[in-house]
């Protein structure tokens, strides 16, 4: 029962990464788990063992060795493990991708090669004669085998024994400690650590073999047991002789599922994905099928002085064939990378058909050392084409860890997520991973990477935002991520800030301070809040914004006509993210940045003319506001007299915590498609908190208290004030519950020809510029397009 008990804590450490810390033994990694005595027959688990056939070192480190104190004093043990079911974890539960097995193996053979070369430098017979190292990989389908060969150091016979069979042991590792040097002198291009990697063959073979020699030693072949008990042997080989004066081969004798090794293209994606940027050439053994045109001998023969028939025949050959060609540009000096280097690099790494927008090449020393390659895209990458997010840690980082492929699926362990539009490459040896090298840890070291590579994104993004002319194409396409920065990435709010540029009203406000539109504005400019800062009016104390679904709709919306006559510019929030982010911001520059629509919306000093006016229409209008409030209902929650309306007869605004429509609908949307409708009551907008403002000085306004004080309780009087709420919640861009019953009264109003008298508007102050004149109606942000309503004439 111990023993099963053992076992199962032994699969959890595994899991939990335990048995993976760098040179340990097995012994001293099972070390780490809950220490559990075992009964004092222990020891005869590993005699037993011995009479089955099974070398006591089967048993991690000679078993458990226990004292021969009395059984009543304290007694050390020794944990054990059943090597079988050691390596039937290793295969089944610590790595998740049978891929892996190809990497690992050639990363073993670099490593060999780079020991061989920081020996030759002292020792001329591990240099041999000078020739290039090389890893080739081969595949022979008949014997359904992968053969990987390199030309590193190879091993003795003791060297087998204990780096292959003592589990998570790396000789690598033991190699850089016994050369006791800083990384720097050669060292640093060794990536294995965790001593797991050559398990990692078992993913896909049931037997395996190495053939080896070290220099100047005999050739050996440690071969594994093909019936599953973790045991192995070591002989002397007399198969054909390792290349070069040492070098190691490893033959994988393929499992039946794993039939898909044996396809060149496969081993060649494998190679090309992980291996690209090893340091030694990685050869393929590939068949190439060409055709060539011989004379067709079934054919007649040729008349006289007349050629020969030709057919075309195939002819296939086979050679070595180099499959890490790119070099690994990261690794260079920033000033001896090119433009059109950076831009081949581009393109390969990240199966981009554009040219980076910019480019950043980095390094970090220290205690962290990394370096890093970001680019931003000029064109949208195909994936976020599609969903905005979706796979959008899938690609957007690769790493690497000493040129090593690693993975491309820790993104969102790097950059923020309105980052994984940008294409980024990190190398590292720093970086926490676990055994199998497919999991990012969090750690403190991830953390200072993370900041540091986001800190540049900021600073590359900052420049190319200094040139407007360049950042508006980038922003028509990015905009959107630099938006959902601005309300996720709390960290880095200011910085996002100045990257993000909005709709505004700034066109026609510039237009009506110089009489005339301005050729250098467009309309649909964009304005950064920095910008906006700068233009705005002696008096304004605020930052304002709208939103709606367009912006032909926001430039006639009744709720500006107080701002745009004093030309206040506001700032459009044409989809949902724009206005979340705006409500986000809060204060810029001590500005409170503030819905225009809202109720408390700063509409500048009134003079005491206008208050006292002000004051003497509230009086008559009363009995009208209550005539409305008892016809509407519902419908709107206050009824109040109007301090920013000018020509239009009446508007709908929200109370300060109160959605706007534009929200409204986008919530409403959201909630539908998550069966979440009920959530939305209480949440604020809509009829439940809608505050009808009227024009006083309106004539519309004024034909209805007329209507009130002469036929309060006649049809026509309640139809009047029904299409007076209608019409202000379409041009405020709220949608009417009916519309059949707004075109029928319309129809009415139009069959009984009502006229209008011009109104008189307020004066504007004097230090304001002149009102622009006024715009069409917007339409409703429905599906179909609302009735437009008549202008009124606005008398200065």
């Amino acid at each position: 029962m111990q023993i099963v008990q053992l076992l199962l804590s032994l699969g959890a450490a595994f899991s939990a990464g335990r048995l993976a810390s760098p040179g340990r033994s097995a012994a001293a990694a099972l070390g780490a788990l809950p220490a559990t005595p075992l009964p004092a027959a222990a020891p005869r688990l590993a005699d037993g063992a011995a009479r089955r056939g099974v070398r006591a070192s089967a048993f991690v480190r000679g078993g458990a060795r226990m004292s021969s104190a009395p059984a009543a004093e304290k007694e050390t043990y020794q944990f054990e493990a059943e090597v079988s079911r050691v390596m039937d974890i290793i295969v089944n539960s610590l790595y998740s991708n049978k891929d892996i097995f190809l990497r690992e193996l050639i990363s073993n053979a670099s490593d060999a090669c780079d020991k061989r070369r920081f020996l030759g430098l002292t020792d001329e017979a591990a240099a041999g004669g000078g020739e290039e190292m090389c890893i080739r990989v081969k595949v022979d389908k008949a014997a359904r085998t992968i053969t990987i060969e390199d030309q590193g150091v190879g091993m003795t016979r003791d060297e087998l024994r204990k780096n292959l069979g003592t589990i998570a042991q790396s000789g690598t590792r033991k190699f850089v400690e016994a050369l006791k040097v800083k990384p720097s002198d050669g060292s640093s291009n060794l990536i294995g650590q965790f001593g797991v990697g050559f398990y990692s063959a078992f993913l896909v073979a049931d037997q395996v073999a190495l053939v080896t020699r070290a220099a100047g030693g005999e050739q050996l072949r440690w071969q594994s047991s093909d019936d599953k008990s973790g045991a192995y042997t070591i002989e002397p080989d007399s198969s054909e002789p390792i290349a070069g004066p040492s070098g190691s081969r490893v033959i994988l004798h393929l499992k039946e599922e794993a039939d898909e090794y044996l396809d060149e293209y496969k081993l060649r994606s494998l190679l090309q994905t992980y291996s690209e940027f090893i340091s030694f050439p990685v050869q393929l053994w590939a068949e190439r099928t060409e055709y060539e045109q011989v004379p067709d001998e079934s054919a007649e023969p040729p008349a006289e002085g007349g050629l020969p028939r030709m057919k075309t025949v195939p002819k296939t050959t086979a050679d070595w064939e180099r499959v890490n060609k790119a070099k690994p540009i990261w690794m260079r000096a920033p000033a001896d990378v090119g433009q059109a280097e950076y831009a081949e690099f581009y393109k390969a790494a990240f199966k981009a058909w554009d040219e980076p927008l910019k480019v950043a090449h980095f390094s970090m020393e220290g205690q962290v050392e990394f370096r890093c390659l970001l680019f931003v895209p000029t064109s949208l990458p195909y994936e976020l084409s599609q969903d905005m997010f979706s796979q959008a840690e899938a690609g957007a980082v690769r790493l690497y860890v000493k040129r090593v492929f690693i993975s491309d699926k820790f993104s969102d362990k790097i950059l923020p997520r309105w980052l994984s539009f940008m294409r980024t490459l990190i190398d590292s040896e720093d970086l926490p991973l676990n055994v199998s090298r497919e999991l990012l840890q969090k750690s403190r070291v991830l953390s200072i990477v993370a900041k540091r590579v986001v800190r540049k994104a900021l600073d590359l993004l900052q420049e190319l935002a200094a040139d407007e002319a360049a950042y508006a194409p980038f922003y028509e396409q990015f905009g959107k991520y630099i938006k959902v920065g601005l309300i996720e990435d709390r960290d880095n709010k200011d910085e996002v800030l100045k990257l993000a540029r909005f709709s505004s009203s700034r066109a026609a406000v510039q237009a009506a301070r110089a009489g005339a539109p301005r050729a250098d504005v467009p309309a649909d400019a964009l304005t950064s809040l920095d910008a906006y800062v700068g233009r705005m009016a002696e008096g304004q104390k605020q930052i304002y914004y709208i939103s709606g679904s367009s912006r032909a709709a926001l430039e006639g919306s009744p709720v500006l006509e107080g701002l745009s006559a004093k030309g206040w510019e506001v700032l459009y929030a044409l989809d949902s993210v724009d206005e979340i982010a705006l409500q986000g911001i809060g204060k810029f520059h001590d500005l409170p940045v503030v819905d225009a629509a809202k109720r408390d919306a700063d509409m500048g000093e009134s003079s005491e003319e206008e208050r006292a006016a002000a004051d003497a229409a509230a009086v008559q209008l009363e009995p009208t506001l209550a005539f409305l409030k008892e016809a509407l209902g519902s419908k709107v929650d206050k009824i109040e007299l109007s301090r920013r309306l000018r020509s239009s007869p009446a508007a709908i605004v929200q109370p300060s915590w109160g959605m706007s429509p534009s929200m409204e609908r986008f919530m409403r949307a959201q909630a539908v498609a998550l069966g979440q409708e009920e959530q939305l009551a209480g949440m604020g907008g809509g009829a439940s908190t809608a505050i009808l403002e009227l024009n006083a000085k309106h004539p519309v306004v004024a034909k209805l208290r007329e209507l009130v004080d002469t036929e309060r309780e006649a049809a026509a009087t309640r139809d009047y004030a029904q299409l007076l709420y209608e019409v202000a919640a379409v041009t405020s861009g709220y949608e009417i519950a009916d519309p059949g019953a707004f075109a029928r009264r319309i129809t009415t109003l139009m069959a009984d020809g009502v006229e209008m008298a011009p109104v008189e508007a307020a004066a504007a102050p004097a230090a304001a510029p002149a009102a622009a004149p006024a715009a069409e109606p917007a339409a409703a942000p429905a599906t179909e397009p609302a009735t437009p309503v008549t202008p009124v004439e606005v008398v200065e």
